[in-house]
């Protein structure tokens, strides 16, 4: 079980690394200084997929944390 939860969080750790990166630039360091006009819009298509799978992929990284921390010892 333990060989199956360090394969998990390496894994989902790599599928979180990637989606993070091909994720489009929003804005870059002048729009925190006020240097550009930010319009809201919705994400679409594949930006949202992507958009998703990495919500999925940081909640299965820190769920597999929790686990092996709480029930590590043990497995």
């Amino acid at each position: 079980m333990l060989k199956f939860l360090s394969i998990l969080q390496i894994t989902s750790a790599l599928l979180l690394v990637a989606s993070i990166l091909i994720q489009q630039k929003g804005t870059g360091i002048g729009a925190a200084f006020g240097g550009e006009n930010a319009i809201y819009r919705t994400r679409r298509g594949v930006e949202k997929a992507i958009f998703l799978a990495t919500i999925i992929f940081a909640v299965l990284f820190f769920a597999s944390i929790v686990v092996g921390f709480l029930f590590g010892p043990s497995l």
